[in-house]
């Protein structure tokens, strides 16, 4: 069995890059966090398009794929929402409620790996969409643009907000899956909506708008999915 395969090293940057941000994040760099995340959904993407091209797809990698996917996508978000909570609360145990991130996070992995109902899209909020938004919260209190930044950066807006995503990733919801069987504007109207809306969001807040850009994909899925059980009252 090949370890060391293309796919498998992508993978293990990903790791890398989660555990490096952890890092910079507990040393008070927070911003880092969301750069860090970025750059290991770069390297989450690539290493299943890697296996893919290069016809590498094994149960090791796999497995793999859903531990780096606990270090950047569970871990570092936890630290960051808990160094948050930290610096407002100090002395406090409340911080230590930004651990329920990995906690459900893991939950919402091993759910993923045994479902076969998310083999083409996703029921539950995906660890990356989630970690995208906490993440970001950094830059949007740094930014502080329309005030958003003082909204935030308050202990129960990163309470409630953590304990909403967690139970997101655990729910039922089918959600919004960026796959595209073709580029018909007919069968692709919501997500092509979604990316106009998502670019727009990006050019007016900048780096601090990614949590926007997630609250638009919550919303964009749960219209999606009443409109087709709407439309389908079987599924």
């Amino acid at each position: 069995m090949k370890i060391f395969t293309l796919a498998n090293i992508l993978t293990l940057g990903n790791v890398v890059s989660g555990c490096i941000g952890i890092t910079l994040v507990f040393q008070g760099h927070l911003e880092w966090g969301a750069y860090m995340v970025w750059i290991g959904a770069v390297f989450d993407f690539f290493d299943g398009f890697a296996a893919r091209l290069t016809k590498t797809s094994s149960p090791i990698g796999k497995e793999l794929d859903s531990l780096a996917d606990m270090v950047t996508f569970g871990v570092l978000p936890g630290v960051v929402v808990y160094t948050m909570l930290r610096i407002l609360l100090p002395g406090t145990l409340w911080p230590f409620a930004g651990f329920i991130i990995p906690a459900f996070s893991a939950l919402r992995l091993a759910k993923f790996n045994v479902d076969d109902r998310q083999t083409t899209g996703f029921i539950g909020m995906p660890t990356p969409a989630s970690t995208l938004f906490l993440t970001a919260l950094p830059l949007v209190v740094r930014d502080n643009i329309f005030g958003l930044g003082d909204f935030v950066n308050t202990p129960w807006f990163l309470i409630t907000i953590s304990v909403v995503f967690c139970l997101l990733m655990i729910s039922e919801i089918p959600m919004l899956a960026m796959k595209f069987k073709d580029y018909s504007l007919k069968n692709n109207i919501a997500k092509y909506l979604f990316i106009l809306i998502a670019v727009s969001m990006l050019a007016i807040l900048q780096l601090s708008g990614v949590p926007a850009v997630i609250l638009v994909y919550i919303l964009f899925s749960i219209i999606v999915h009443f409109t087709s059980k709407k439309e389908n009252p079987s599924k």
